[in-house]
């Protein structure tokens, strides 16, 4: 980062244009452009902050944008790939255990139960209590005898 904050400050030099003014038209922050200058990547919140405002210092200064962007491209790998797997591993692990990004798609769906078995299992078991009750219910009644169909008179066995 600091060679192309050195080969921006060269340029703006070249073109006899201050921090102040670039800052002006840029609309941007005069902080920022020398803090882009001096190559200090810290001063911004987020990479593609960076990136967006050397794009736009490139393109004011009148330098081909796409080689400056190539060469904080480059920046950028360099500074990212020097971080290890393991410590890679262990902040997403933290965070995985600490903040779970559910969505629609990612999240664990809870299995439901199925209530209809559960109501045709209650209902069979009550037709059988039903069944069972009328079995015993006629089992243990004691029979009546209808006189008139015995023609009248009713006879009992005794011992």
């Amino acid at each position: 980062m600091k060679e192309i904050g050195e080969y921006l400050r060269e340029e703006r030099r070249k073109n006899s244009v201050s921090i102040n003014e670039a800052s002006e038209d840029l609309d941007i922050n005069p902080s920022l452009l020398e803090a882009i200058e001096d190559g200090n990547s810290k001063a911004f919140k987020d990479l593609f902050e960076l990136k967006q405002i050397v794009g736009a210092y490139a393109k004011y200064l009148g330098l081909d944008v796409e080689k400056i962007l190539d060469e904080f491209n480059d920046f950028v790998f360099e500074k990212t790939s020097k971080i290890s797997l393991d410590d890679i591993r262990k902040v997403k692990n933290e965070e995985e255990k600490v903040n779970r990004v559910v969505s629609p798609y990612t999240k664990i769906k809870h299995t439901r139960y199925d209530i209809a078995p559960i109501v045709l299992l209650i209902t069979f078991l009550l037709f059988i209590s039903l069944v069972v009750y009328l079995v015993l219910k006629v089992a243990t009644k004691e029979p009546t005898i209808n006189k008139e169909l015995m023609g009248g008179e009713v006879y009992e066995f005794t011992k």
